[in-house]
């Protein structure tokens, strides 16, 4: 077993927006190594409490990588190819932060070579877990600079979702880079060549996020959602973030929290709402009823789908939900230009 120290971690206009979008974002994705798992897959390893494979070597005796949830198992396996066995923990669809493990998770990690965490304060679950697992892990958001949570009871702990920025995404790959090299010193040079492949094609999905927004006016730059999961990706994006409740742990608005919302869609004319694919989108329903807001979709942050689903890989979730938000938010310049000409 190598030597890895135990740490923990605590928006011509909207036709060409989306053109330029899609074409920056579909090649970055095109490029993608990952691969998700299919449905009967998931389905069968749900059942059986085994963990979810989401890159799987080709070689059963390499050594196995588990992951806390599968964004982070698709980026892992950018990075190990067919050198490492890597599994996620939780299922596709799971909700990350209050999981259960099950006993079938606790006797699949017995088997595991090492352990990639989000940190952060993400996986309440993570330290009990890890208590029963002879095996080192690492914390992926280690060198990323925290954005602290702004309101509710959670106010000032850090939040967790650093991976939805493709900025911070990249700290994440250069410490998968270092933990693979220690664990398999052999193969280094390929995680290192493949981990500044990945990273350039993260880049430029962070490349056309700007020109994707360039058109929307900054009275409409405002992302309005269930969780508080994109306070990364609002700060690269320049964006106001909106939102029902800091976390997933909660999963109930509060009447308080709905009213704030509505009176923040009505004030700032926001086109479009939103919510997350792990939890309800009831409360929102509720905003979007009582404002001349749409509902703009289902974003993706804390799982990815099965491969028949949208956000089957990392890269396809970043595109899927800046693609998301800029027709939801382009709507609006469409709908002002539209008064204009009227």
């Amino acid at each position: 077993m190598p030597n890895f120290p135990r740490v923990r971690g605590d928006k011509v206009r909207v036709l060409a927006v989306a053109s330029a979008l899609s074409a920056v974002l579909l090649t970055a994705c095109a490029a993608g190594t990952g691969t998700g798992t299919g449905a009967a897959d998931s389905a069968d390893a749900s059942a059986s409490g085994q963990a979810t494979t989401v890159a799987p070597a080709d070689n059963a005796d390499a050594p196995l990588v588990l992951t806390t949830f599968t964004v982070l198992a698709d980026m892992a396996g950018n990075v190990a190819g067919d050198d490492l066995r890597v599994e996620s923990i939780t299922k596709i669809g799971s909700e990350i932060h209050g999981y259960e493990p099950t006993p079938g998770d606790i006797r699949g990690a017995q088997d595991a070579d090492l352990i990639l965490d989000n940190g952060l304060g993400l996986e309440a679950w993570f330290a009990k877990f890890v208590e029963s697992v002879d095996a080192p892990h690492v914390v992926v958001s280690a060198d990323v600079d925290p954005i602290d949570i702004a309101g509710d009871a959670y106010a000032g702990k850090p939040n967790p979702h650093a991976w939805m920025s493709p900025t911070d995404a990249q700290l994440y790959v250069d410490q998968m880079v270092d933990a693979f090299s220690t664990l398999d010193p052999d193969n280094a040079a390929d995680y290192e060549r493949r981990g500044e492949d990945y990273k350039t094609q993260i880049a430029d999905v962070a490349a056309g996020l700007d020109a994707a927004l360039a058109g929307i006016p900054e009275s409409q730059r405002a992302l309005v959602t269930c969780e508080g999961a994109f306070s990364y990706l609002t700060r690269d994006a320049g964006l106001d973030e909106v939102y029902l409740w800091p976390v997933n742990a909660e999963q109930q608005a509060t009447p308080q929290q709905i009213a704030a919302a509505i009176e923040y869609v009505n004030d700032n004319d926001v086109p479009a709402v939103f919510c997350e694919s792990t939890v309800s989108d009831k409360a929102m329903r509720q905003v979007v009823d009582a404002t001349d807001a749409e509902f703009g979709g289902t974003l993706y942050v804390d799982s990815l789908s099965d491969d028949t689903g949208p956000v089957p890989t990392y890269l396809d979730l970043l595109r899927h939900d800046v693609e998301l938000i800029v027709e939801g938010l382009a709507g609006g310049v469409a709908a002002s230009d539209a008064g204009e000409t009227s």
